[in-house]
């Protein structure tokens, strides 16, 4: 198991079967806290076969090289992260994106996970990835109509790929909630049952260029729907998206750059890929342009905030 040090105790954790385990009746001195982010998100590559309006990826045709994307690796790695996000775009589309994740896990001591729209995860692919990716994430913005307008791919063809991966693979089911999405979150948690997802995901749309972020009304009718739900499936929730939501936090003490970063497809550190506030990471490094980040715009990254 790696070990992680950080003003909430000793958090060890196996990237192979994703168990926590938290230490914490010694709390160690702040100069023995692992510097980097637990986790980070790297998005590979800024292209993507589908046009959704919501989404918040930048359309230049950026993409990272697998040099670039392993020396930070390493180095986070070293600094005590835990875990790797890889997004885009559709990472998928990266034409290094199996044997970026491949190199990851043999490398490095992180645990690898990434986020697709699910219609190139083909069994190719999978086998590719068996020993190297821990987790994936599907995203599922409503069910059948609703998915396709927004998507602009069938829904019954990503159900078929859905119900082919069960059992085969760990994955959750990720949502953006907004105004066609709030009244499918029970259908979806229906399908994350049937497919045997391990976790649905809530993302409130968050505002770009072309859409807005979501309402008042909206979020009080999502607080309702996560006080009233029932089922099996277990859910999780964005940072951005939790406030007024019953979440639990067994890490209160990471937050902040401290809890996560993430990492643009052209090579811009930044607090979430919401952020506006960047820096480039160049070359001297991820962890010089964490500093960096901290000292320019005032964010916390060593102490708790």
């Amino acid at each position: 198991m790696k070990i992680r040090i950080g003003p909430d105790g000793h958090h060890f954790f196996d990237r192979r079967t994703g168990i926590n385990v938290l230490i914490d009746e010694v709390r160690p001195e702040e100069k023995s806290w692992s510097r980097a982010p637990r986790q980070v998100s790297i998005a590979l590559t800024n292209v993507c076969d589908l046009q959704c309006a919501y989404c918040y990826a930048p359309k230049t045709k950026a993409t990272l090289t697998t040099d670039q994307v392993l020396a930070w690796l390493v180095e986070l790695d070293e600094a005590g992260c835990l875990a790797i996000g890889f997004g885009g775009g559709e990472p998928t589309l990266h034409p290094k994106f199996i044997e970026i994740c491949q190199r990851t896990a043999r490398e490095t001591q992180l645990a690898v996970t990434f986020t697709t729209h699910g219609h190139r995860l083909t069994d190719h692919l999978l086998e590719s990835l068996a020993g190297s990716a821990n987790f994936f994430r599907v995203s599922v913005d409503g069910v059948g109509q609703t998915y396709e307008a927004q998507r602009g791919r069938k829904f019954d063809d990503l159900v078929v790929r859905l119900n082919s991966l069960a059992g085969m693979f760990p994955f959750g089911i990720n949502v953006v909630v907004n105004d066609r999405t709030i009244d499918q979150l029970d259908a979806l948690a229906a399908l994350s049952q049937q497919v045997r997802a391990a976790e649905l995901l809530l993302l409130p749309q968050q505002p770009t260029a072309t859409v807005g972020g979501v309402s008042q009304e909206l979020s009080a009718r999502l607080e309702e729907w996560v006080r009233n739900y029932a089922g099996p499936i277990r859910l999780a929730i964005s940072a951005a998206g939790a406030n007024g939501l019953p979440t639990c936090d067994p890490l209160p003490g990471e937050n902040g750059l401290r809890a996560y970063a993430h990492i643009d497809a052209s090579g811009m550190l930044r607090t979430s890929s919401y952020a506006m506030t960047a820096t480039p990471i160049g070359d001297a490094g991820v962890m010089a342009a964490l500093n960096r980040l901290q000292n320019t715009f005032g964010i916390q990254l060593g102490t708790n905030s």
